[in-house]
């Protein structure tokens, strides 16, 4: 497991992904409602998961409120259940109402299903993407955003647009890119993705370049 502060208050953790065979990126930032938490992987190795939690429960008891989980995608329930069973009653489970029946499967529980635009813990923002059951997260106060799926590290320090046979039959790129244009009028630093390394800074333009809009 790899733990990078990009903010107080922001911090980005990688873990190894059996299925994926390579580490996979989680989000943890703190706000006004209490710890929020997208697509977290708990790693999986004895020492790192008692370290994990640790500081995840004193990183609880120190902000207050919930613990918000919010999924991007079904596939990145993660380890989505763990946190709901160590945190009980103060666990909410947040998934976008067109992917609810299938996080619920995975994770089982779901206690807050959404649309894009309604509100969510902190003020962070959902937007929707051409794949129908996903969403992209804005954390306004880091001018962040949280990808699952549809745009991945590109290896040259920007992101890319996920292969074509990842999208829905019949959505190819150029409705990626559209769904995407929008995120375009937002105040943007930071693209945190789950495959591959993040962007830090000038995250308008890497977004701008990825969906062909430079």
């Amino acid at each position: 497991m790899h733990v990078h502060e990009l903010a107080p208050g922001l911090w980005r953790w990688t873990a190894y992904h059996e299925e994926w065979r390579q580490d996979v990126g989680s989000v943890f930032c703190e706000t006004s409602d209490g710890v929020v938490l997208v697509d977290p992987l708990v790693p999986a190795d004895p020492a790192s998961e008692r370290r994990f939690w640790r500081a995840l429960d004193r990183d609880v008891e120190r902000v207050g409120g919930d613990v918000h989980v919010l999924v991007t995608i079904f596939w990145h329930t993660r380890s989505t259940a763990d946190v709901a069973a160590r945190y009980g009653a103060r666990a909410r489970i947040w998934a976008p109402s067109s992917g609810r029946a299938a996080v619920a499967r995975r994770a089982g529980v779901v206690t807050d299903a959404f649309h894009p635009g309604e509100a969510l813990p902190g003020g962070i923002e959902a937007f929707r993407t051409a794949r129908r059951t996903e969403v992209v997260y804005r954390l306004p106060q880091h001018r962040a955003l949280v990808l699952g799926d549809v745009l991945l590290g590109d290896g040259k320090g920007g992101v890319r647009m996920c292969p074509e046979s990842w999208l829905p039959s019949g959505t190819g790129h150029r409705e990626l890119a559209a769904s995407l244009a929008p995120l375009l009028e937002l105040p943007l630093d930071r693209i945190l993705v789950s495959h591959g390394e993040p962007v830090l800074e000038s995250g308008a333009a890497a977004l701008a370049a990825a969906v062909g809009r430079t």
